[in-house]
């Protein structure tokens, strides 16, 4: 696994989502980094990535720019379908990428908590 470096300010600790598929996984943090109901960026394998903690525990990672005007995704609002970019309001389908609002898709990675409580992505 590959060390990473956050981007943004962390802050508090449930389980995880997304998992298995090709590529490397790369050790993120600690889920207590992320808090509950929002995101934080890293760089992630030489990528930007945008992590987000569900209120149901499940975590999700996606590019961190949005393909419209490259909006920081990891500081919209986010629910457990959807993240929606601050700067013009373009959402995105947290599992499949797909805009909800006519932009391009974003990239979706797979991600999980390992028993160590530890969020690693796969790129």
């Amino acid at each position: 696994m590959t060390a990473t470096t956050p981007t943004s300010a962390p802050a508090a600790g449930a389980p995880a989502a997304g998992a298995g598929a090709a590529g490397t996984a790369h050790d993120v943090c600690p889920l207590s980094e992320l808090p509950v109901g929002e995101g934080r960026a890293y760089v992630v394998g030489g990528e930007q990535v945008a992590l987000f903690r569900h209120r149901s525990g499940r975590v999700s990672a996606v590019q961190a720019a949005c393909p419209h005007a490259g909006g920081p995704l990891a500081d919209g609002l986010v629910d457990e379908r959807v993240v929606v970019c601050p700067l013009h309001q373009n959402a995105f389908d947290l599992t499949t990428g797909e805009s909800t609002t006519g932009q391009a898709p974003i990239a979706v990675h797979p991600c999980e908590v390992g028993p160590d409580g530890r969020v690693s992505v796969r790129l």
